[in-house]
């Protein structure tokens, strides 16, 4: 069986809708779709949970009317077979009556979860009837059975596919099952999230699960470029990617890619594609476990990003200094992306800076801090890169762009760069000038 996830764009209207239909229906093989919410949706309904955090009664209301007339609209586009267009609009509206009960209780972060994992629901369900009406048959399941994952960043994916086994057995055999991305199960039994944009996550939780054949990705963008497009000209989708290579990508930034997508399916065999859903006969980028090519494959940067320095003369080189300092990022669960040292200071860069505040009054025991926000990580990723004569040219760029922090050696195909996130297109398009437009060919 194939997995097929098609993001929000790739659902965002009736037309890229049939585009889909169209992909799906182009051969006979098993697959398992995994939909977002259309385009907007999910930021609607983010929107609506904070109408119900603030008590603004009024713009409930609105907004729930607006997520009905966006949907209504796109039931008319696509179904004209009266009953299967009603029966789509009463979903909906059900639905909806049950996020506007919500609104009397007590927002908990469930509530919450519940809200926002709406816009798969109501899309799914859409685009299920809408193959129906086209008599091509489906399956609909409810991701709600069997994404049951309690570790976000190590999901079990053998009890995964338990749970979904059972599920396939009690609903009606297809070659076209479709379910909802981006929602799961926790350990209470409670409804959570895979985080924004997890949906990519779902997909390769479920190839995983399955023991997929491969997984496909289809966004609206061919494939992931060796440098960032809405920054970069001249860019080229990347043609091969092994894993570790796309996940360094994928965690420095690279937005095609969910960060956690890849880990799932390493050391499984299950290769990734990586797709346009409105170009589909483009190559895309496809990702396995074997790098076909070595040297200098893409360009990622990541925002957001907070540079802490902890200068202390007196303790620095002494045993247990760099754990108590590591204990303290642990204690609140915030992970460290870069770091450096020298004698007499540790500089570090974390991308959470929700818990920062705490983080630093403990961390004042130790030296002197300075913080500063408003940087970013680039990315520079390639199997067996620092052997490639090409990449001692990306540090020209020292001579035109302030460089914060260095960093290599965690990885042996990744090498990092900290500046003011000002400076960061400036880098991009530096970089691709130097290593990849004056001295390689595109692949």
């Amino acid at each position: 069986m194939k997995i097929l996830k098609f993001g929000g764009t790739s659902v965002g209207t009736a037309e890229s809708i049939k585009n889909v239909k169209s992909i799906i229906t182009s051969d006979n093989n098993d697959k398992m779709l995994v939909l977002s919410a259309m385009s907007g949706v999910t930021n609607m309904l983010v929107e609506l949970g904070l109408f119900f955090k603030e008590g603004r009664g009024a713009d409930v209301e609105e907004q729930l009317l607006k997520l009905r007339a966006k949907h209504y609209g796109l039931i008319d586009e696509l179904i004209t077979d009266d009953s299967l267009n009603q029966q789509c609009k009463d979903y909906v509206q059900a639905q909806l009556s049950e996020l506007h009960e919500l609104y009397e209780r007590e927002l908990s972060e469930e509530i919450e979860a519940r809200i926002v994992t709406t816009g798969e629901s109501l899309l799914t369900f859409i685009f299920s009837n809408y193959l129906t009406s086209e008599s091509i048959q489906n399956t609909l399941l409810d991701a709600k059975e069997f994404m049951r994952i309690d570790n976000l960043e190590n999901p079990d994916t053998n009890l995964v596919g338990k749970h979904l086994e059972k599920t396939l057995q009690k609903n009606q055999r297809s070659n076209i099952y479709i379910t909802q991305g981006f929602v799961r199960i926790n350990k209470d039994n409670e409804i959570c999230t895979l985080k924004r944009g997890g949906s990519d996550y779902s997909a390769t939780i479920i190839g995983a699960a399955l023991k997929a054949s491969e997984v496909q990705i289809w966004t609206d963008i061919s494939g992931l470029h060796n440098n960032d497009p809405r920054f970069v000209q001249n860019t080229h989708p990347v043609a091969n990617l092994s894993f570790e290579e796309a996940a360094e990508l994928a965690y420095f930034g690279a937005k095609i890619l969910h960060p956690q997508t890849i880990s799932p399916v390493i050391g499984k065999g299950i290769p990734v594609f990586l797709k346009n859903t409105f170009t589909p006969e483009a190559v895309g980028t496809r990702i396995t476990a074997f790098t076909e090519d070595k040297g200098l494959k893409a360009i990622s940067a990541k925002d957001e990003i907070t540079a802490i320095r902890i200068k202390s003369n007196r303790m620095l080189m002494a045993h247990g200094f760099l754990r108590k300092i590591f204990e303290v990022f642990d204690k609140y669960e915030t992970a460290i992306d870069m770091i450096t040292t020298s004698e007499i200071a540790i500089s570090l860069t974390i991308d959470d800076s929700s818990r920062l505040d705490k983080i630093l009054d403990e961390l004042e025991q130790y030296g002197e801090i300075s913080v500063d926000p408003d940087h970013s990580i680039i990315c520079v990723v390639g199997e067996g890169l620092i052997e490639e004569s090409n990449t001692s040219r990306l540090f020209e760029i020292l001579k035109d762009v302030p460089v914060r922090m260095i960093s290599y050696g965690g990885s042996k195909n990744n090498i990092s760069l900290l500046v003011d996130t000002q400076h960061k297109i400036k880098a991009l398009k530096q970089l691709n000038d130097k290593l990849f437009v004056s001295n390689l060919q595109p692949s």
